[in-house]
């Protein structure tokens, strides 16, 4: 399953979380896989698209950053190509 992980920057400051990842790398649990990820321009919001079939690896994950100034929303996904494949059926009623 995929999940969008929006992360929060206290105060817009993603230094600490940058230096974090740096040093320490995401640290992600065996079963839980990062996709990609994008930033706003003014440094408030962090998208990382996730990748797992266990949620508890995922709060696990947002566990170990306690502390660190992020605070994670986690909305489950399903990709483009999926939704075009169940919504076709549909299309010519």
């Amino acid at each position: 399953m995929l999940f969008m992980v929006i992360e929060r920057f206290a105060d817009n400051d993603m230094v600490p979380v940058y230096r974090r990842v740096r040093d320490a790398g995401r640290a992600l649990p065996a079963g839980l896989r990062y996709v990609d990820s994008w930033v706003e321009p003014n440094f408030a919001r962090c998208f990382q698209l996730m990748e797992t079939d266990d949620l508890r690896l995922l709060q696990e994950w947002v566990l170990s950053w306690r502390g660190c100034g992020v605070t994670f929303e986690i909305v489950p996904v399903v990709s483009s190509a999926e939704t075009r494949a169940v919504v076709a059926p549909f299309l010519d009623m």
